[in-house]
């Protein structure tokens, strides 16, 4: 543990903490690490790692001591720090390294700055109102298709206060054309951010890969939330036929690239 070179960033939900690990783990030159502490084994964030960044190295939580002890030269390693986790507990207190509080804009006080070496304010999250902790729910949907414009209509009532308040939401969706999103909403933030994850079209029965939302927030409705997302999901026999379309035209383009490359090499 002497050696470890560690950064934990923590930070309210919303203000940009994976964000702002993703920059540094562009870098292919040195082993790099990603533990999520209290996270399930399989979340949102841990596979929006696993995807964007498939040379990183994912610490479950009950490899993490091991893993920590036995680490490669050069390795670095990067603890996010989830929103619900008491940053006094002697656990955390006991680890050596750099100690990053990302918070909003504006918040001059708090637990984050008590605890942090460096305080980044965030560019793109407002604090919510003070009270108990918000709710965090998670929901896996592997295996579940959506259909695109039910998904959006069910996202733009979620984000809009139809079942309760949304702090922050979180999601992998499989859409129909074998694509894989990742989407994103900040409450005070305008839009959902949709991100393609470029992975490979599945085109081949129900994906076998995570996908799945979190949600923090208060007064959520979740038995609600839970069917209206999966009356979105498209039946076997209409993802069977939207696949069929979508192997036959990729198949065209795939002929049509092939034609043309041959008449540029003649």
């Amino acid at each position: 543990m002497q050696s470890l070179e560690l950064t934990l960033v923590a930070g309210p939900p919303g203000v940009g903490k994976t964000t702002w690990i993703s920059q540094f783990l562009k870098d292919v030159s040195r082993p790099l690490f990603y533990l999520y502490p209290g996270s399930q084994a399989e979340s949102v964030d841990l596979a929006r790692i696993g995807y964007c960044f498939p040379w990183v190295s994912i610490i479950a939580d009950d490899r993490a001591a091991t893993v920590l002890t036995d680490l490669p030269d050069q390795a670095q390693v990067f603890m996010e720090l989830g929103f619900h986790l008491d940053l006094e507990s002697p656990l955390l207190a006991a680890l050596p390294g750099r100690r990053i509080a990302i918070v909003p804009p504006g918040l001059e006080t708090s637990e984050w700055h008590d605890w942090a070496d460096e305080v980044i304010p965030s560019n793109h999250s407002q604090l919510s109102s003070a009270g108990k902790l918000p709710a965090l729910w998670r929901s896996p949907l592997t295996g579940q298709v959506f259909d695109p414009p039910s998904l959006d209509e069910v996202l733009i009532e979620l984000t809009g206060g139809a079942y309760g308040q949304v702090m922050r939401l979180k999601g992998i969706f499989e859409l129909p054309d074998g694509q894989a999103f990742y989407i994103d909403f900040v409450e005070g933030l305008p839009g959902i951010e949709y991100t393609d994850l470029k992975l490979p079209r599945w085109l081949e029965g129900h994906p076998d890969r995570f996908s799945g939302v979190e949600i923090v927030g208060r007064n959520l409705k979740q038995k609600t939330i839970a069917q209206t997302l999966l009356a979105c999901c498209l039946a076997d026999d209409v993802l069977f036929q939207y696949q069929r379309q979508y192997q036959q035209l990729q198949s065209e383009e795939e002929t049509v690239a092939e034609e043309t490359e041959q008449e540029v090499m003649a």
